[in-house]
């Protein structure tokens, strides 16, 4: 199965719940009007587009039908679709770790999918030719650095870890030390999921931060949040608090293939502004794909 197939069978639970119903308003009414948009609205919010989401949407459709003067709302399709791409889109700028001596932080809540997606990128780069290694400062939970280093043998990349219990910043101190040495152009690093408050993971993270600022200051920084998509609007209620603590460059959105609810996508790019890179939409390791806004919508309507 190439990857346009795996992107529209893992997105099927969001297009026969989202896409066909935003569909069948387009088709089952024959003139625009105030029950066509209020249906679209209710669509929109119950699909997990979020309620400023809708109402930015309905506001630009709006706009359009009145300078163009369209009257068929079959019409109005195409435009919605068309703007559903412009809020998503994502540029070759935002990958631009990809291609630089580069420190990934990886964040997010415990059981997000967040190890597994750093093991699924390591083996992206390794594939790719790069000289990758992890780090496992997420010292709080024994089964994180196991199941990393699970990952780290499977794609023959080295790791840096220490005992459950050490100090993060320490082992990212190691690590960066490492890479430096090591010429590593990626290098990885998982991070706590869980700690008491908001005040201790914005302490933690800074302190992180410091410790590459001063070890190496020369790579380039990427932050990715992993969130769930399956958890809908707690998913952008995730988003919001660690947005609040850290400096999020882009979202890593997992299983995208266990949900109804897809939109969240939408709602996170739009409303945190905040891009999505990546999307979970299987089990395999290819199914963890680069985002492409154009190809996503696409295969939301995909018939």
């Amino acid at each position: 199965m190439g990857l346009w197939d795996k992107l529209v069978k893992g997105l099927s639970k969001t297009r026969d719940n989202f896409a066909a119903s935003v569909t069948s308003i387009f088709t089952g009414y024959t003139a625009i009007s105030e029950d066509f948009y209020e249906e679209l609205e209710e669509v929109l919010i119950m699909s997990d587009i979020g309620v400023d989401t809708t109402y930015d949407l309905l506001d630009k459709l709006k706009a359009v039908i009145k300078e163009k003067r369209i009257s068929d709302p079959m019409e109005v399709q195409e435009i919605f679709i068309n703007e559903l791409k412009k809020m998503m889109d994502i540029s070759k700028e935002d990958y631009k770790f990809e291609d630089e001596k580069s420190v990934v932080l990886i964040i997010g809540v415990n059981g997000v999918g967040k190890t597994t997606s750093i093991g699924k990128l390591a083996m992206r780069y390794k594939s790719a030719g790069k000289k990758v290694m992890l780090a496992a400062a997420d010292t709080f939970r024994a089964a994180a650095t196991e199941q990393l280093e699970v990952w780290a043998n499977r794609a023959d990349v080295p790791m840096i870890l220490s005992k459950v219990g050490s100090d993060p910043a320490s082992i990212i101190f190691d690590a960066t030390a490492s890479a430096k040495a090591k010429n590593i152009d990626i290098l990885l690093c998982d991070t706590a999921g869980r700690l008491h408050n908001k005040k201790n993971l914005m302490e933690e993270l800074g302190k992180i931060n410091r410790i590459i600022d001063k070890n190496y200051s020369e790579s380039f920084r990427e932050t990715l949040l992993v969130l769930d998509a399956t958890t809908g609007q707690n998913a952008l209620a995730q988003a919001r608090e660690f947005k609040e603590v850290a400096d999020i460059t882009g979202i890593i959105l997992t299983k995208m293939d266990g949900t109804a609810k897809g939109g969240i996508a939408i709602a996170i790019s739009h409303e945190l502004g905040i891009p999505v890179k990546f999307i979970g939409v299987g089990e395999d390791i290819l199914d963890l794909q680069k985002f492409n806004s154009n190809e996503f919508i696409d295969a939301l309507f995909a018939k």
